[in-house]
């Protein structure tokens, strides 16, 4: 007897097709089987979502309904939670749950056939190496953080854990998890970091705490770096239940873990946590989802809380109720060690072309000779943004790009950023034929020579001269590379470091004691809305690195030096105070007064053409298609623009914002509009792809 049933496979994009296909199968098989199914000419990796809706008796002749291929034999169901998490996710952000069901499970599960499979499984696993490391003697809580634990074990969450840099969050965490599994020895916990170079330094403090008394395969990683043989190894772990914890970045937050109790959010105001490509989803937002559908406590953990974080902690007042989430605040560092000083220069008072104040290079030259280590941080990468021409007026542009190639001097290239086209930088200007073509602006790559050269006659205490190092995303390009220089800045072999915004999150350099903020000013006035919160957060961040060994000697405080040409600016105000309270406030009250998220929820289309009008009709279409509904549901339908980056390798991109104040009735418009937006596609041919993206970090 066959058995009719829902299987959920990755159908092509906008094909029309809902992700749930209908296959025979000669026995029942559980929901959440991963089983191989034909497609056409493929054979695909699907899941079971369960029996098949039933046949409408007024049908025509039957469908005639293919057969399964084969299970993958010797692996559990996943579970109805992930399949719920996997629903939700793909209602909400737009795309079809096949798409994110087979997007979250490792690409050689999805590429391996039923025998390949089969002849894996008779692989005799390793056995784990002995585990001779003595138990680590673990630090007394401070009072802040014993409060805390006590508080996430008494109450429900989520919780939102405000914790100054430096104030001992990852101890929390730390200790939550082992509370955990004291309790429960199955109990699994997922810990998530906004990006991959957080990963070596949170893995190694969690292994020293954990692996001595669980032994080395309780925790496993999950992110891009990793070979699709250590990614599915590693999930295996997960979804059997082996390991305790996973530590990963954003894609971790669809881990199969059946026995999940804690979700930590590291660092969870980074802009990182949200895919920018096919299902747009926010992982900080999905594991709070998740964390209710499993009954799991939710931890996220910042010193500058996103907005949206931190309306929703907000107490209760005569005026509103209380956020959904639990604030919990620790506002001193480990060892009573301080805050850095900050000090701001103003730069109309420099100088022209000035890059480093007299004033601050005196100050970095007096930290260095004291054997202190520096971290200067300017948020650019490349030698220089752009190559110009003096007499013509010749600028480095993209070819394909709406975008200028920056100057590479170490490889003399000219590299797009955004479609990868590299030339050799000319001898001479193309259009005029001038020798004379120089960088424009500056960036990491320029400011580790120019330091150098200011530089030159400072020594450390032994007489040796100082090493200046870089970390940005060209010099850690090699495998293994970051990890490699982290070690180096740690060891005290690197006494100024030079980098961008990588070098500002979450690492805990013991030695910094200064750290210079280069050309900040670009985000005070930016278009989009988002801009200061970004800049306050990676300033309150960078600032963090300094000073975090209480324990070092110090002939004068540690400090932050931010040049900038608006000094009196409201948000370097705050930042000279650390106070984040104050600053969140007044940007919540702009919000508020714009209606602005949080205080509003939005949705992008974005559409790609071959040509800027074809683009921009689709989306006024598509407007004019969803206008009754909207207005019906007050919905706001703005009209089509150019993105910010028109045009990225030969193609023309467009957008449309979406805008109202009620989340629901945003989601029940978009689900309706969904069909008109598929409708349109035939009539607008020269349209190559189109994409909701739901909640928007950058318009």
């Amino acid at each position: 007897m066959s058995h009719p049933t829902s299987v959920m496979v990755h159908t092509p994009a906008h094909s029309g097709l809902s992700g749930a296909l209908t296959y025979e199968s000669d026995i029942v098989l559980d929901p959440g089987t991963l089983v191989r199914v034909p497609l056409g000419s493929r054979e695909l990796l699907g899941v079971v979502w369960g029996d098949a809706p039933p046949v409408d008796p007024a049908a025509q002749a039957p469908l005639q309904l293919r057969a399964i291929a084969s299970v993958l034999e010797g692996l559990a169901p996943l579970s109805a939670h992930w399949r719920q998490l996997v629903q939700f996710a793909a209602r909400y952000y737009q795309r079809s749950a096949g798409e994110v069901a087979l997007a979250s499970l490792p690409s050689q599960l999805r590429d391996l056939s039923a025998e390949q499979w089969a002849r894996r499984l008779m692989r005799k696993p390793k056995p784990p190496l002995a585990n001779d490391a003595p138990l680590q003697a673990i630090p007394k809580p401070t009072d802040e953080q014993a409060h805390v634990l006590a508080e996430i074990g008494a109450q429900k969450g989520p919780f939102l854990l405000f914790g100054n840099t430096g104030s001992g969050k990852t101890e929390v965490y730390l200790r939550a998890a082992q509370a955990l599994l004291e309790r429960d020895p199955h109990a699994q916990i997922l810990v998530m970091v906004p990006e991959i170079n957080l990963t070596p330094q949170l893995e190694e403090r969690f292994r020293a705490r954990f692996a001595p008394q669980w032994g080395p395969e309780c925790l496993v990683a999950m992110h891009s770096s990793l070979t699709p043989a250590q990614r599915l190894k590693n999930w295996l772990a997960a979804h059997s239940g082996e390991a305790r914890i996973v530590l990963g970045t954003r894609m971790a937050v669809f881990a199969s873990m059946p026995h999940l109790q804690l979700i930590v959010v590291d660092e969870e105001h980074d802009p990182s946590y949200k895919q920018q490509e096919g299902a747009r989803y926010s992982a900080r937002d999905l594991a709070i989802y998740r964390g209710q559908l499993e009954g799991a406590k939710v931890i996220l953990g910042s010193a500058t809380p996103s907005l949206e974080s931190w309306h929703h902690s907000r107490p209760a007042t005569t005026s509103e109720p209380a956020g959904r989430y639990m604030r919990l605040a620790m506002p001193s560092r480990v060892g009573q060690g301080a805050l850095p000083l900050v000090r701001r220069v103003d730069m109309n008072r420099q100088p022209y072309k000035t890059v480093f104040s007299n004033h601050l290079l005196d100050a970095m030259r007096e930290r260095l000779t004291r054997g202190e280590q520096i971290l200067v941080l300017l948020n650019r990468r490349g030698y220089a943004p752009v190559l110009h021409c003096n007499d013509c007026g010749w600028k480095s542009e993209c070819p394909h790009c709406s975008a200028f190639r920056v100057f590479h001097k170490l490889d003399r290239t000219l590299r797009c950023h955004h479609c990868g086209f590299t030339q050799p930088v000319p001898r001479a200007c193309p259009t005029c034929g001038n020798l004379d073509i120089s960088p424009l602006g500056r960036g990491t790559e320029q400011l580790e020579e120019h330091l150098a050269d200011l530089l030159a006659d400072v020594c450390r205490p032994d007489g040796e001269p100082i090493r200046i190092a870089r970390i940005d995303a060209d010099s850690t390009r090699l495998k293994g590379e970051l990890e490699r220089q982290l070690a180096e800045v740690h060891a005290g072999a690197v006494d100024v470091l030079v980098g961008t915004q990588m070098i500002a999150k979450g690492h805990d350099f013991r030695r910094v004691t200064l750290v210079a903020a280069l050309n900040t000013d670009g985000a005070l006035f930016s278009s989009d809305f988002r801009a200061p919160e970004r800049l306050f957060s990676l300033l309150m961040q960078a600032a963090g690195r300094a000073g975090r060994d209480a324990n070092m000697q110090l002939v004068s405080p540690c400090e932050m030096w931010v040049q900038s040409h608006h000094p009196l600016h409201p948000l370097f105000e705050a930042l000279k105070q650390h106070d984040y309270p104050a600053f969140a406030e007044q940007q919540l009250k702009e919000r508020e007064q714009a209606t602005l998220p949080p205080f509003s929820f939005q949705a992008l289309v974005r559409a790609e053409a071959r040509n800027q009008e074809a683009a921009q009709d689709f989306l006024n279409a598509a407007r004019d298609a969803g206008a009754a509904l909207a207005d019906e549901l007050l919905v706001d339908l703005y009209p089509a623009v150019p993105m910010t980056i028109q045009r990225v390798a030969n193609i023309e991109r467009a957008q449309m914002l979406i805008e109202c104040t009620s989340r629901k009735a945003l989601q029940h418009f978009l689900a309706h509009w969904q069909a008109d937006l598929h409708a349109m596609r035939s009539a607008h041919r020269q349209v190559i792809r189109w994409a909701v993206d739901v909640d928007p970090l950058a318009i």
